[in-house]
């Protein structure tokens, strides 16, 4: 049995909020998607995503990793072709889009699907580790050995992404696998969260005993007190024991 909490906020800087995020028991998938392109067509980006995955994982079960993986690609497929009709019809929202995670659960398994700077992390026997991979400049920076993770954390330009949903035709979608354990914590969030907050102080959230919405509250009013400079969204998942 997989559990699931969700909170996003405004933080303390934005006018509106560009967050959305869903969680889904029945169907054992859960999502975060951070608009960008403008504060009306971000919004509308981020939701487009939650629809599409609404429509295609209430279309049929998925019995393997096969079809989750499937329904996966399809739900990111999707809400970029939306978006992109969505665009061709409004052209004043050229360069909206979203980045977005969606992890599904089936048995003893896990799918992540993943564009942009927003990340999913696994918790595990205390240790967190981050699954994903963000799409964005300073990320290419670092992986070449241009500037150091220190460096990285402050970069000006860490915020360029590289790749999101609604912004071109062609999609390149990372699609990260794996088997779950019982106590296992899975954190999807926006870089309103690990912008502000280090991955230790996230693990260490993580690791009290404390319900799946205290955690949740707790990290988001952490990226609050550092500062809330952006849209703050955080949905947790655990594998019951």
């Amino acid at each position: 049995m997989i559990r699931f909490f969700g909170k996003t906020d405004v933080g303390l800087v934005r006018q509106d909020n560009q967050d959305t995020f869903l969680f889904n028991p029945d169907r054992g998938y859960c999502l975060v998607a951070d608009g960008m392109g403008g504060v009306a067509g971000g919004k509308q980006a981020s939701r487009f995503f939650v629809q599409a995955a609404n429509v295609i994982f209430s279309s049929g079960r998925q019995t393997s990793e096969a079809d989750q993986i499937d329904a996966v690609q399809r739900t990111f497929w999707q809400a970029n072709k939306n978006i992109l009709n969505y665009v061709q019809k409004n052209p004043h929202f050229k360069g909206m889009g979203c980045t977005a995670e969606l992890l599904v659960f089936l048995k003893n398994r896990f799918v992540v699907g993943h564009m942009g700077d927003s990340r999913t992390y696994q918790f595990r026997n205390n240790q967190l580790k981050q699954l994903t991979k963000d799409h964005s400049l300073v990320q290419e920076q670092l992986d070449q050995g241009v500037i150091s993770a220190p460096q990285a954390a402050v970069h000006s330009m860490r915020n360029i992404i590289l790749r999101a949903v609604g912004v071109d035709a062609d999609i390149q979608l990372d699609i990260i696998r794996g088997n779950i354990q019982p106590g296992d914590q899975y954190l999807l969030c926006s870089d309103g969260l690990t912008d502000l907050v280090s991955s230790k102080a996230i693990a260490g959230v993580l690791a009290i005993g404390a319900s799946l919405q205290q955690k949740t509250e707790a990290l988001v009013n952490m990226a609050l007190s550092a500062g809330g400079t952006d849209n703050i969204t955080v949905v947790l998942s655990m594998v019951s024991e």
